[in-house]
């Protein structure tokens, strides 16, 4: 029969065994794990965005599809005069399109000419001045652009005139009276929906900044 001293030193040596073999198991780390972050080194729960190089130019495939002629056109604009930026063309042909069409719908065509290329604005003066001899008068209202759309885009390398076409739907209500001031058209409490297709054009990297509008399609 053993003696218990030596069945304790067994199972002592055995037990001291097991700690060391766990211990070395817990001490490493391995797989997917990842080591603990120091608080200064902590990162925030902001995503981390990743610029990639070369891809497609947002200011751009925002109204046209990437590829197409016209972001190529667009594309073209900007290594001209690279401060153009096509999200502010549009908001500017929007602004453009309510003060040109108001300006017209009132008569006061004086402070578009800047705006207007030279045959637009003489059509304008033109069916203005056949309003005033039928002695006709119209009172609009402008209530809002509910749509705006950048359709086309061309652009001429040799000469670097640009050209975009825009579509508006615009809300408005408008009436038309005779001398007598009786309503010969329209209805002051309808609000009427119309659709236009306006051609801007400019030279790229010209001094003058502004756009003029170069063609209306209703």
């Amino acid at each position: 029969m053993e003696s218990p001293l030596i069945s304790l030193l067994v199972l002592a040596g055995i037990a001291v065994f097991l700690i060391l073999r766990l211990k070395s198991v817990l001490g490493t780390r391995e797989g997917f794990e990842k080591p603990p972050v120091a608080p200064s080194q902590k990162r925030s729960n902001r995503p981390d965005l990743e610029v990639i190089e070369g891809g497609p130019d947002l200011d751009i495939t925002d109204y046209v599809e990437d590829g197409s002629a016209q972001a190529t056109a667009l594309a073209a604009m900007k290594r001209v005069e690279p401060s153009f930026q096509v999200g502010e063309f549009v908001q500017g042909a929007r602004g453009a399109y309510e003060m040109i069409l108001m300006g017209f719908e009132k008569g006061e065509l004086d402070s578009l000419q800047g705006f207007l290329a030279e045959d637009v604005f003489d059509s304008f003066v033109e069916a203005v001045a056949q309003r005033e001899d039928q002695g006709l008068t119209i009172a609009a209202e402008f209530i809002g652009v509910r749509e705006t759309a950048l359709i086309n885009a061309s652009f001429d390398e040799s000469t670097r005139l640009a050209e975009i076409t825009m579509r508006f739907v615009a809300e408005l209500t408008s009436v038309v009276r005779d001398r007598e001031g009786e309503i010969v058209e329209g209805d002051p409490k309808a609000v009427k929906r119309q659709k236009d297709t306006w051609v801007f054009a400019r030279n790229m990297g010209a001094d003058d900044p502004n756009w003029q509008l170069v063609a209306t399609d209703g």
